[in-house]
Formats: structure tokens, sequence, C-alpha cells
């Protein structure tokens, strides 16, 4: 495996680490972090180079990350967070055809 693919898998655990610190420090709700990560993900897939440019695999990549701490942060309790394997295959199951895919 890529040392990079390690090295994001490490960042992914370590941003919904810190979202959920945030949460638990009351500097945020989950449907705050939830708003900012949908934003993310719509911008992302939302870009013209995205829509013109990129596959459906490409833009999929693209919104990887926000779709996997968008998880991790609904499925977070106290202190703990889903593993990167699990997160993943849920992200796989759960997206959607684009429009352009119908």
């Amino acid at each position: 495996m890529n040392t990079a693919n390690l090295q994001l898998e490490g960042l992914y655990l370590a941003i919904a680490a810190l979202n959920n610190a945030l949460v638990a420090k009351g500097v945020l709700d989950r449907d705050e972090i939830d708003q900012a990560l949908r934003l993310a993900e719509q911008t992302a897939v939302g870009d013209e180079r995205a829509t013109e440019e990129l596959s459906p695999a490409h833009r999929d990549a693209v919104a990887f990350p926000a779709r996997l701490l968008m998880l991790a942060n609904r499925m977070a309790s106290e202190g703990e967070i889903a593993g990167f394997s699990e997160l993943a295959r849920m992200v796989g199951t759960s997206k959607t055809p684009y429009n352009d895919q119908r």
C-alpha cells in the first residue's frame, strides 16, 4: 500500500477526533459539523472542474474525505470514533449516483 494512503487514513481519523473534541467541549454540535462537511462535499463535487472534467469515480474520490468525516461525526460517541476501514466501507455502500449518471 502507498504510504501516502496510510498517512491520509491517519489524517482523516485525526480530524474525526478533533471534531469529536469540539463537540465534547461544546464549541460546535454534531449538526454544525455535519453542515460544514456537507458544504465541503457540495463544493468539491459541484466545482466546475469536477462536473466537466472528472469521471464519477474521481468525483467520489474528491468527496470521500467529507463523506467519511460526516459518517464519523454521526457515529461518534463520547471519546470514541469508528475505525477507518469500517467508515470507508460505509462510504462506499451509501453513495448515490450523480445526476449525470441516471
